[in-house]
């Protein structure tokens, strides 16, 4: 269904690697036909600061920015960050932070929760698998493209558990 928006709200804290899994988000979709739109906010993100991202996408989109109560799906890293963006989620939205723990007991690298969590996401949202590998090989460019491809397979099979 094309003419649905679709909101989802990624955060955490600097380093967690939540732009790059926003960014993969937003390449699926793109590879999926969909018209995209993406918002990055980070303050000190380097020493470990609050960073969010917003991605929007759908047959026409004209803000990238999820509004409060506006985010279909939530993805939330770090649990210190959790509360204050639950405000994003809509009251029937899912919020897939739960899958936090169990994603990180999939992971060998750490590196690779991100992907793995973006994985879970993929279950739920109207993209292609074929459109997310073609998302991790634009992202990672080379670099470590077949283990991101291996956590996100295991963490869209823990999202369609």
């Amino acid at each position: 269904m094309k003419d649905k928006v679709y909101s989802v709200t990624f955060g955490g804290i600097g380093g967690q690697g939540v732009l790059k899994a926003s960014e993969l988000c937003s390449w699926a979709a793109l590879y999926a036909g969909y018209h995209v739109k993406k918002s990055e906010v980070h303050g000190m993100s380097q020493r470990g600061g609050s960073v969010e991202s917003h991605v929007r996408f759908g047959r026409r989109v004209y803000s990238p920015l999820v509004p409060a109560g506006g985010a279909d799906v939530l993805l939330c890293f770090h649990q210190e960050e959790h509360p204050r963006l639950l405000a994003f989620l809509k009251k029937e939205g899912l919020d897939l932070t739960g899958y936090v723990d169990k994603a990180a007991a999939l992971v060998a690298n750490p590196r690779g929760l991100n992907t793995c969590l973006v994985g879970v996401l993929s279950a739920r949202l109207p993209i292609r698998e074929e459109c997310w590998m073609q998302a991790i090989e634009t992202v990672f460019k080379g670099k470590g493209v077949d283990e991101n491809k291996k956590v996100f397979l295991d963490g869209r099979r823990l999202g369609q558990s």
